[in-house]
């Protein structure tokens, strides 16, 4: 199915305010972006599948890393999915005033055919490239 230019700017703006959301810690905003909250993230295998499921993911992701943010680099479209490039910063609670880390990530937000809901977000990322810059630190 071809989409339309604005049904396209519309699914833009949805991942723009999904990722805006984020950095504000404002998960309920973050929540109705979704038409079905999923996240997949790749590297370490982990889904989150349904509301409370990501609730959750949001609550413990920020507990581990409180100043995590995303910066987008950039942003693509597809018949059926916004890609989107960005830099995820941040400093592991157990580091509170230390050097934080920041990695070059992709995630993938998939969309409901037709509509500008997402039902998933899959994230892509190199683990070591965190890894490295938090045991350079020790």
């Amino acid at each position: 199915m071809v989409i339309t230019d604005e049904l396209r700017q519309r699914r833009e703006a949805v991942v723009g305010e999904h990722m805006s959301s984020e950095n504000e810690l404002d998960f309920d905003r973050t929540i109705a972006t979704f038409a079905r909250p999923r996240y997949e993230l790749i590297p370490t295998g982990e889904v989150f599948d349904g509301e409370q499921a990501v609730r959750e993911y949001f609550r413990a992701s920020r507990a581990a890393v409180p100043d995590q943010r995303n910066e987008l680099i950039g942003m693509t479209s597809t018949d059926h999915a916004v890609i989107v490039e960005f830099w995820l910063r941040g400093t592991p609670a157990t580091r509170a005033g230390g050097n934080g880390f920041v990695c070059r990530m992709v995630a993938i937000f998939e969309f409901e055919p037709g509509g500008s809901g997402i039902v998933c977000e899959r994230v892509y990322w190199d683990r070591e490239t965190i890894r490295r810059q938090l045991s350079a630190q020790r």
